[in-house]
């Protein structure tokens, strides 16, 4: 048994699915199903079943998946130990953004990062809040610039980088144009425009 049948039958069993835990770790289809088919050989049981349209663990596999979640974390830990003692740091972590991050400068506290750590890879994906929040609990990503109009969830730290006010943009001939403020019942007859649901700037539009 080599670490990469069990990287690979985990890859399979979280995303339910050959294709995509192909893609995750950047490995042909036929050569993740060769590979779980050289485990189940080993192990004497198959470990998924592949009868419907999304593939299942068997009750073997569902056996297997705590020992060989155990068996990754260890040898992950074992590497990182290893490099926090010669000094070196190595990696890779998972980022999430929203679209609207521009205030952040989000590019260069990467760039300045990268320079300090430039054996850890960056891998920098785009969604809305509530996508980089499950992202987040599913042990996706590492850390993500999302925008909340709501305390997060259970399990999940959140630090303020930028509080910004949502304000209303009219045309220069609207009647609330140059008024220093204005009530928000105001705007509860107006069609608005805003980003699509899932967004924390939405969000924040629907509480208010």
């Amino acid at each position: 048994m080599e670490l990469r049948h069990l990287e690979y039958f985990l890859a399979v069993a979280e995303e339910a699915s050959f294709t995509r835990a192909a893609a995750r770790v950047h490995v042909a289809q036929p050569g993740v199903s060769a590979q779980i088919r050289q485990l189940e050989q080993e192990l004497g049981q198959p470990l998924f079943d592949r009868s419907g349209r999304t593939v299942r663990l068997t009750e073997a596999g569902q056996v297997v998946l705590p020992y060989a979640r155990a068996a990754l974390e260890s040898v992950a830990g074992a590497r990182h130990a290893v490099d926090e003692l010669t000094g070196l740091r190595r990696g890779r972590v998972a980022i999430g953004m929203i679209t609207a991050c521009s205030s952040l400068e989000l590019a260069d506290m990467l760039a300045a990062f990268h320079q300090a750590y430039p054996g850890v890879e960056i891998a920098l994906s785009e969604a809305t809040s509530d996508q980089l929040i499950r992202e987040l609990q599913a042990g996706r990503l590492d850390l993500a610039f999302v925008g909340l109009a709501a305390p997060p969830p259970p399990g999940i730290e959140t630090q303020v980088l930028v509080d910004e006010a949502l304000v209303a943009a009219v045309c220069p001939d609207d009647p609330l144009a140059g008024l220093a403020s204005v009530p928000l019942g105001e705007l509860g007859e107006r069609a608005l425009i805003s980003l699509p649901q899932g967004t924390g700037l939405r969000a924040a539009l629907e509480d208010a």
